[in-house]
């Protein structure tokens, strides 16, 4: 989905918060309090990381600042995220998860509504990933941009795969070469289409932008994958 050449290996995963403990002698009531303000800390520490990160880039942005913001502590991110790149990469896995949820949810009301067509299906959650790149468009932007940590590319590559594997299991194509390359059109399409919905001035401008994509879609799917004739098929 958004092809880019990779640059190093990816870091260690660490970028999901940690999860808190609770005081071995402490009651229920205190260890709701201790999850409570721990987490507290990590949405704190993640919301001032987006404000300085869209502001400056990642490689402008100083560990103090993002701190200071979130009126915590230098030892405090590390002990939750590792440092800069792991708090980077949490944002991004956090933005992720907002995706698929979106297209999730929207894909399942269909559902239940009655839609069963597998391509009607892709278009509702493809329309809800898009109009989640708009209410998210800092972030687009900034995981769009090529400021990242070291590995940061590879991964966004392989999340792109991971797209194009879960949008072929939707439109239930078959292993063939031919429809991995379909499915990998329609995701791509999706995704340059959500970098020019980010970068839209206005929600008018997004909307209509999203239904650009959404008929560049649906002319892609009007007669589905190609199949090639049976000589060049078995090749």
């Amino acid at each position: 989905m958004e092809p880019a050449p990779a640059p190093a290996p990816a870091p260690a995963p660490a970028p999901a918060p940690r999860q808190p403990g609770t005081k071995a002698a402490g009651t229920k009531a205190a260890g709701s309090w201790q999850w409570a303000r721990t987490a507290g800390t990590q949405r704190a520490l993640l919301d001032a990381a987006r404000a300085v990160f869209v502001e400056q880039g990642f490689a402008d942005a100083s560990i103090a600042e993002v701190v200071r913001r979130a009126d915590s502590s230098v030892g405090s991110l590390y002990h939750h995220f590792g440092g800069k790149s792991e708090l980077f990469i949490a944002l991004w896995q956090e933005h992720q998860a907002a995706h698929e949820e979106a297209a999730s949810t929207a894909v399942a009301q269909a559902k239940r509504t009655g839609v069963t067509d597998p391509f009607e299906l892709f278009s509702v959650g493809a329309r809800a990933y898009l109009d989640g790149s708009w209410q998210r468009r800092d972030l687009v932007l900034l995981f769009f941009n090529g400021d990242g940590p070291p590995g940061f590319e590879l991964m966004k590559r392989q999340r792109g795969h991971e797209w194009i594997v879960q949008n072929d299991t939707l439109l239930q194509l078959s292993e063939n070469a031919f429809d991995r390359l379909y499915a990998s059109i329609l995701t791509s399409i999706i995704g340059e289409g959500a970098r020019e919905v980010a970068a839209a001035s206005t929600r008018r401008q997004a909307n209509k932008i999203i239904d650009a994509v959404m008929e560049y879609v649906r002319r892609t799917m009007t007669d589905g994958p190609w199949k090639p004739p049976a000589a060049v098929r078995g090749k």
